[in-house]
This record gives structure tokens, sequence and C-alpha cells, in this order.
């Protein structure tokens, strides 16, 4: 199986980075092998404004918004995702 490829795309606040901190975590945790790529660039992240941050996992939108899943919930969608 290829490494999974995960996107957390949003303008650098405290929720987008709490959601990066998060997908590393879950993956680590997990043994995931995945990469995870941190998007802040404007022209990007403005696709997503007011629902950041966002979540991609291969190309599909996993979440969207500042209620952020629970690491757990995040490792399970994520294995959902790469299936």
């Amino acid at each position: 199986m290829s490494a999974i490829h995960i996107e957390v795309i949003g303008p650098g606040c405290s929720f987008c980075k709490k959601l990066h901190d998060m997908v590393n975590q879950a993956i680590a945790e997990e043994s995931i092998d995945a990469e995870v790529t941190y998007i802040t660039e404007l022209k990007k992240v403005i696709r997503y404004v007011p629902l950041t941050p966002v979540l991609i996992i291969n190309g599909e939108v996993a979440h969207r918004g500042k209620f952020l899943p629970s690491k757990e919930k995040l490792a399970a969608l994520i294995k959902e995702k790469s299936q």
C-alpha cells in the first residue's frame, strides 16, 4: 500500500495548528504510512474560507471547520479514506 497523502489547509490559526498536530499524532500512534502537508498559502486557503481548517485525505475533503474531531476519529477517517 502506498503512502496516504494528507493535507491540512488553513490560514495558520490555532485550530489549523492543532489539527496538524493531531493528524501527526494519530498517524504516529496508529503506524499509518502517510505524508502530511500543512498548507497556509493564501491562494489555496481562500477556497475554503470561512470553513477552515480543512483536512484532505487522498484528494477528498474529510473534515472542515473549527469543531475538530478527536484524535481517534481522525485515525479512523484516515484509515477509511485510504482504502
